[in-house]
């Protein structure tokens, strides 16, 4: 405990300031008791110290406020959203982690798939037939709609994630699609045949396995386990529409 004495300054008697009588000879300081000015900065840097109990533990120092992410520049913000991204895309590749996507969400990765299925998927044999156009936006609405319907089924089920985060799991699944799909369109460079089709069916059943498989490790835990097969239907059938579109495009 802090001596009072200490903050007290002794004063002359016959010290008079203003006229008001008798003078104790002893004037105190607030907001100074039992430490100097010097000590009260100092006190930034030393160990935060608490008393539990009646003993005296330290709980470290005190810490600056943290930076403010509102402040930095955009490229900062950019290339931080893209390490995040391409880290839930490796996680899809190599599903070890269940809640590696549940952590932090985002509808980034599955933005970027969508506009890569839509746009590698759009065209039509004869140019003058149409622009692609409903081609793209059909691609949206499986996409989009179709994770909402999943997301919905999961959640009537009894589901303990969030809606976003569902969403979040199905998008970035689709990934194995989009390699499926990049390399059909490189299959399809050469003159078909039977033998061709036949390696593009494997290419594109591997890339739905590997978007199902994915997506259930992630989306697994969080359905009760009685109800599990009922969830992994819709998700079976959502993956299989998207490797449908892919097998059935025969356009370079």
């Amino acid at each position: 405990m802090a001596d009072v004495d200490s903050s007290k300054l002794e004063m002359p008697d016959f010290v008079d300031p203003g006229g008001y009588g008798e003078v104790s000879g002893e004037i105190t300081i607030p907001g100074t008791v039992g430490k100097s000015q010097a000590d009260e900065y100092n006190t930034l840097d030393e160990p935060v110290r608490e008393t539990i109990k009646g003993k005296e533990t330290t709980t470290g120092k005190s810490e600056p406020p943290q930076y403010n992410t509102l402040e930095e520049p955009v490229t900062v913000t950019i290339m931080r959203d893209l390490r995040a991204v391409g880290t839930k895309f490796y996680h899809v590749l190599y599903p070890k982690e269940k809640k590696a996507l549940l952590k932090e969400w985002d509808l980034w990765g599955p933005l970027i798939l969508c506009t890569f299925l839509a746009m590698m998927v759009q065209g039509s044999e004869d140019a003058d037939s149409g622009d692609g156009g409903p081609e793209f936006a059909q691609v949206f609405v499986i996409v989009w709609v179709g994770a909402a319907v999943v997301t919905m089924n999961t959640k009537l089920l009894g589901g303990t994630i969030s809606f976003f985060q569902s969403v979040c799991v199905l998008g970035y699944c689709l990934l194995p699609c989009c390699g499926s799909l990049i390399l059909c369109r490189l299959i399809l460079i050469a003159t078909q045949n039977k033998l061709l089709f036949i390696l593009r069916f494997i290419v594109t059943v591997i890339g739905f396995v590997w978007a199902t498989f994915a997506a259930m490790v992630f989306l697994g835990d969080s359905q009760p386990s009685t109800r599990k097969a009922l969830a992994v239907y819709p998700i079976l059938l959502f993956y299989f529409v998207i490797s449908w579109l892919i097998l059935s495009h025969t356009n370079v």
